[in-house]
């Protein structure tokens, strides 16, 4: 909404307003929500405090901001994780393994934004975020699992919702216990192994062996 904003006077912004949310990140995953305070943002950010908040307002509406960069890219790079090998349980290794990958990254806290900083905040737009984000990724791997069954790798009956929340559930748990310290080389292993506990059929199938 606003396109047709005169262009601004006065000299040239000193940063990037994306490198600065990807600060933001940094810092609210460092301390929390309730631990930041806009010196920490300030310092973090690299933006003088004028600039902070003509450009991106209090702590709440950076933190939103925040969230919904780091949702948008997590989301590009899980949905690439999960969709790019051709097998299914490639797919969801692949899936798995972004999750820890990302928990584990090299310079940052351990943990996620959307899963272990953002559920502690109280506020109503920050929890509906959060569960239309569930929403999105349930339905991302729910597509995947629908592409399974059309390429013969999982029968028609495979019980595609229960188990694409089994993946989130897993994913979830495998951020957590990075936040808890966990080694990288631990959460990827079991990463590969959750994989067969998401193929399992219904229970009570009977299973061809040929």
């Amino acid at each position: 909404m606003f396109q047709n904003a005169e262009r601004p006077r006065g000299r040239p912004r000193s940063f990037d307003e994306r490198d600065a949310l990807d600060k933001a990140v940094r810092v609210f995953r460092s301390k929390g929500y309730d631990g930041v305070t806009i010196d920490d943002l300030v310092a973090g950010m690299g933006v003088g405090r004028p600039s902070l908040y003509s450009v991106f307002g209090d702590k709440r509406a950076i933190f939103l901001r925040a969230l919904r960069a780091y949702a948008e890219a997590k989301g590009a790079r899980a949905a690439k994780a999960l969709f790019s090998p051709p097998a299914l349980r490639d797919s969801l290794v692949g899936f798995l393994r972004h999750a820890v990958e990302a928990a584990t990254e090299e310079g940052a806290a351990p943990g996620c934004l959307l899963v272990c900083i953002a559920p502690l905040v109280d506020d109503a737009e920050v929890r509906q975020f959060l569960q239309d984000a569930m929403a999105g990724g349930l339905a991302l791997v729910e597509r995947r699992y629908c592409d399974g069954i059309s390429a013969g790798e999982i029968p028609s009956d495979f019980p595609v919702t229960v188990r694409a929340s089994q993946v989130l559930d897993l994913s979830r748990g495998l951020t957590m216990r990075a936040q808890m310290g966990t080694p990288r080389k631990t959460l990827l292993k079991d990463a590969n192994e959750a994989a067969d506990l998401v193929l399992l059929p219904r229970p009570g199938t009977v299973v061809s062996e040929g």
